[in-house]
């Protein structure tokens, strides 16, 4: 396992290399100056070329990649055109909000979908699976941003039970245990959007697994065996049908990160979702590079994950 763990590591770099050098190309060949908003429009247009020669905007593309990768592995990421400050600053205080986000979506949706899961292959054609099919392929079908203004209009404008948007009240003043309450009010509204999707596409799976376990011989002996039928269902079955899941919930991390952009938008939560959406809308290219590649690194570790659960859920699994 070490060695395999060196080697999945080791393969990491060059394709972090590969995606930094598409996203580098695409972000630097969209139409328009990054630097137009930092310009003095008084500034003389012999200055302009000036200035905008001397930090390397007319360099060719492998030049300025080149530049960019070489200060991006010593995790200089550059220096933000909006925020006028390294970037690495810029996510580094967002990136806690969203990882808050992002965990407690995926805590909810594997407590929620796992089970329900289950229970649905056991219980096939019962009224159960009828009704948890049904609030799958709703939660599969609606969009995010659609689902999010429901719940904001009739959960917090209609019955006034969550805030609107922010990740606190303003002006509260609040500190220690009321702070955290305060704040876990405010993600209950993102966290039941940004983990809609993965909850109906990873109880679908898991009923999907389990019913494929469930008729397997091994399943039948033991049940000859007279063990009882949780002792069947948790302990052998599921053991087995977790391995296409933990594909699925690999899947999830960086789909989190990804989803959270409009989940995010839509709540103004100050995470790196809204961080890469005024990125982009203010062609920051520095933080556009920086979030672009913390969601390719997320799904890279989220693939390293699941390799190594294959390997603790299934012990016939070996890694030489």
């Amino acid at each position: 396992m070490k060695k395999y763990l060196i080697r999945r590591l080791l393969i990491v770099i060059p394709v972090l290399i590969g995606i930094s050098m598409i996203i580098f190309g695409l972000v630097h060949n969209t139409p328009g100056n990054p630097y137009s908003h930092m310009i003095d429009p008084n500034m003389t247009a012999e200055n302009r070329e000036s200035m905008l020669e001397s930090i390397g905007y007319y360099d060719p593309l492998p030049v300025k990649y080149v530049k960019w990768a070489s200060r991006a592995a010593t995790l200089d990421l550059g220096y933000s055109t909006r925020y006028k400050e390294p970037v690495t600053d810029v996510i580094g205080r967002r990136i806690q909000n969203t990882l808050l986000l992002s965990i407690s979506a995926f805590i909810f949706s594997t407590i929620i979908a796992i089970p329900l899961g289950v229970i649905s292959a056991t219980k096939q054609y019962s009224i159960f699976d009828y009704l948890a099919t049904i609030i799958a392929f709703v939660g599969l079908s609606i969009p995010a941003f659609f689902f999010g203004l429901l719940l904001i209009k009739f959960l917090a404008f209609d019955l006034g039970l969550f805030p609107v948007a922010g990740m606190q009240t303003s002006g509260s003043g609040l500190s220690g245990i009321g702070l955290m309450l305060n704040v876990a009010h405010h993600m209950i509204l993102p966290v039941i959007v940004l983990s809609l999707l993965s909850t109906a596409s990873l109880m679908r799976y898991t009923r999907s697994s389990m019913l494929e376990v469930i008729k397997q011989d091994y399943i039948r002996t033991a049940r000859a065996k007279g063990l009882s039928e949780r002792v069947v269902i948790y302990k052998h079955a599921l053991r087995n049908a977790l391995i296409p899941v933990v594909t699925v919930l690999s899947m999830t991390i960086p789909f989190l990160f990804s989803g959270a952009i409009l989940t995010e938008t839509i709540f103004v939560w100050p995470g790196v979702g809204t961080l890469a959406l005024n990125a982009v809308l203010n062609r920051d290219y520095p933080i556009i590079m920086g979030t672009t590649m913390l969601i390719a690194v997320a799904t890279l570790l989220a693939n390293l994950f699941a390799d190594i659960m294959y390997a603790v859920i299934d012990p016939r699994i070996r890694y030489n």
